[in-house]
């Protein structure tokens, strides 16, 4: 989770990236070679040649989930309505470190059981022809930067706090050992390696990534630089995005105000210079919604959006309209030629998932008026994909 709804004017703020022109443009030869994988051309996702404008979803439960082979069938579901839905992206989990149904249960020690549950994500994926975004490890919940840090420290590495896990090498050279393996990891099902599998659209280094040691963002900027670097040289046929909240740094100091109170040591703008970075992302849980403003830059995507339950005078009609908001403004930014290539709202689950429930969850087949909202958003997104 990301932005909380205190945060009203940040999702239309920070698309004023005032980013230097990073376009690029395709490598032909590598592009018809793997055609089926989504690439970026300028400031546009493309795939086949042709625009590429989604609709998606968070679903970070799923390898943990899937692992169960009793409880399977709720990933199969969640697939099916969201492809009924026209839903083509779905932000996942490839981490769950040292906890309970851990992926990775100490450094270089994996659960084969939970890597499969990986695997059969990925070939539903597939089979539903909905592309992923995985990613490599959490801020702090489901083990992360802190859980990464107690296993330097357990092994009698001197370590100061949870931050280190930005400069110490040997909690590093943890964080870089998993990227490889998943990265080079081959599908029990499918047999295809990851790095070689097109349903997963792009790697992110890290779901929100935070630093309290560093509040100008320099810390946090030179780890992004060094791993994006890294994933690169083991994997440059996907894309590569750094899982951003979107809270302006030191770069530009006059739109700090424009933060929610409080620092986080991140600065979107001078991130998302990095040329290995391909494409932006922010999470917004505003109240009220902004129109977009466009800059010739990287693409971005909402990367988290949505409406709690828990509000005070929450309803369902309420998150539609609320959703119906935030879908007009991606979709009028893409009509427009602006950056903005989708949205993935937060979160969707299947039946029979309360545990997994936070107030922003979403059963498809339970809310009949939200799946309408969702669904013609997807189709929306899909029809300009053609006219763009």
């Amino acid at each position: 989770m990301g932005f909380t709804s205190n945060c009203i004017h940040v999702a239309i703020l920070v698309l004023s990236l005032a980013l230097v022109s990073t376009a690029r443009v395709l490598d032909p030869v590598d592009h018809s070679s793997t055609p089926e994988f989504v690439r970026i051309q300028g400031s546009q996702f493309v795939l086949r040649r042709s625009t590429f404008l989604f609709n998606g979803f968070n679903a970070y439960w799923m390898m943990t989930v899937a692992a169960d082979p009793s409880k399977t069938h709720q990933v199969t579901e969640v697939f099916r309505d969201a492809s009924a839905a026209g839903m083509s992206v779905c932000r996942t989990w490839a981490f769950a470190d040292g906890s309970s149904n851990a992926l990775q249960l100490s450094p270089g020690t994996y659960d084969e059981r939970v890597f499969q549950g990986l695997d059969f994500v990925v070939s539903e994926a597939r089979r539903f022809n909905i592309f992923l975004i995985l990613s490599f490890v959490n801020n702090k919940d489901y083990g992360g930067r802190p859980q990464y840090v107690q296993w330097a420290r357990n092994a009698g590495v001197q370590v100061n706090n949870d931050d280190d896990f930005y400069t110490h090498p040997v909690v590093k050279g943890y964080y870089r050992n998993h990227v490889q393996r998943v990265i080079t990891r081959i599908n029990t099902i499918t047999r295809v390696a990851y790095k070689d599998e097109p349903t997963i659209m792009a790697w992110e280094l890290m779901n929100e990534p935070r630093c309290e040691a560093d509040y100008s963002g320099r810390t946090v900027n030179g780890w992004v630089q060094e791993m994006a670097s890294f994933v690169k040289s083991i994997d440059n046929k996907h894309l590569l995005e750094i899982g951003m909240e979107g809270f302006y740094g030191d770069t530009m100091p006059e739109k700090k105000q424009f933060n929610p109170g409080y620092q986080v040591g991140t600065d979107f703008i001078s991130n998302h210079l990095i040329k290995e970075i391909d494409f932006a992302t922010i999470h917004a849980y505003p109240d009220i919604w902004y129109e977009t403003m466009n800059y010739d830059q990287k693409p971005l995507v909402i990367a988290e959006f949505g409406k709690s339950s828990k509000d005070p005078g929450f309803t369902s009609s309420a998150r539609d309209l609320y959703m119906g908001a935030v879908y007009s403004s991606i979709y009028k930014s893409a009509r427009n030629g602006g950056t903005l290539g989708g949205g993935l709202v937060w979160q969707v689950l299947a039946q029979g998932m309360q545990p997994y429930g936070d107030g922003y969850e979403i059963v498809l087949a339970d809310n009949p008026t939200t799946a309408a909202v969702i669904s013609r958003q997807s189709h929306a997104m899909a029809a300009l994909s053609h006219q763009v």
